[in-house]
């Protein structure tokens, strides 16, 4: 069975594969790992600031800015390995 989730749970409680994925909220990752708005940004997301990024999850905001699933996937796993390793930022 898999857990519901609603707007009051903490991406802590969320059980998922890396700390982050395409349905994380743009704020909430920022906000939890600043690191990953370096990728984002370099990834062509510059909302990392934007009032929408509170509303948006990853997906939604790369579908605004014309990705396609295969690069969504690869900014989902750059995130996760920079929060995981943030000195790959320095590289």
């Amino acid at each position: 069975m898999q857990k519901e989730i609603d707007k009051k749970t903490k991406i802590d409680d969320v059980k998922l594969k890396g700390p982050v994925t395409k349905d994380s909220n743009i704020a909430d990752i920022v906000f939890k790992y600043p690191q990953a708005s370096d990728v984002l940004m370099a990834f062509g997301l510059h909302c990392v600031g934007c009032f929408a990024s509170a509303f948006d999850t990853i997906a939604q905001g790369a579908e605004i800015h014309d990705m396609s699933a295969e690069e969504i996937e690869e900014l989902v796993d750059e995130i996760n390995k920079v929060i995981e390793n943030p000195e790959l930022l320095n590289q």
